[in-house]
């Protein structure tokens, strides 16, 4: 296989049209992931983890849109900075039970406070107002983790 150094970067305007730009008319999914590590315990549990212990958590936000003009539906560096600032900064390195709101600091408890917290940001901001937030995935261990989706989030209780 040969490789081709480009001799000429494309120019918008010159070689493709702003009309051009948003190729598609499709809902895509647009997801970033995340690590932080944390420090808690259970209660009312019988297990290793009734006793203080730490993970490093891996967070990954899906969210679900059409695209702009641009053929972008959110800024990944805006996905960074809302979960950095709603979440991710304030439970890195931290002792869960007392960061949280008052509940059992597990993955399938966790998981639908950090979804609360996104959408929240994404209300609050209104920046993407067409984009929706789809599912949030907590890893707690590399082979274990709680999730929650927009449909379940809908459903009545």
């Amino acid at each position: 296989m040969s490789y081709q150094i480009p001799r000429d970067v494309q120019i918008l305007g010159r070689d493709i049209k702003e009309n051009q730009l948003k190729y598609h008319h499709k809902s895509v999914l647009v997801s970033k992931e995340f690590t932080f590590d944390s420090a808690h315990h259970l209660h009312c549990y019988e297990g290793k983890c009734k006793n203080l212990h730490g993970h490093t958590y891996k967070l990954q936000v899906i969210m679900r849109g059409k695209v702009d003009n641009r053929g972008i539906a959110i800024d990944f560096g805006d996905i960074k900075r809302i979960a950095k600032e709603r979440i991710i900064d304030r439970l890195d390195h931290q002792y869960l039970n007392d960061v949280l709101p008052a509940m059992n600091t597990t993955a399938e408890n966790m998981v639908v406070w950090m979804y609360e917290e996104i959408q929240q940001a994404l209300l609050a901001e209104q920046l993407y107002p067409a984009i929706l937030l789809e599912e949030i995935r907590l890893w707690e261990t590399p082979t274990s983790y709680a999730a929650v989706t927009r449909a379940m989030m809908e459903e009545e209780a």
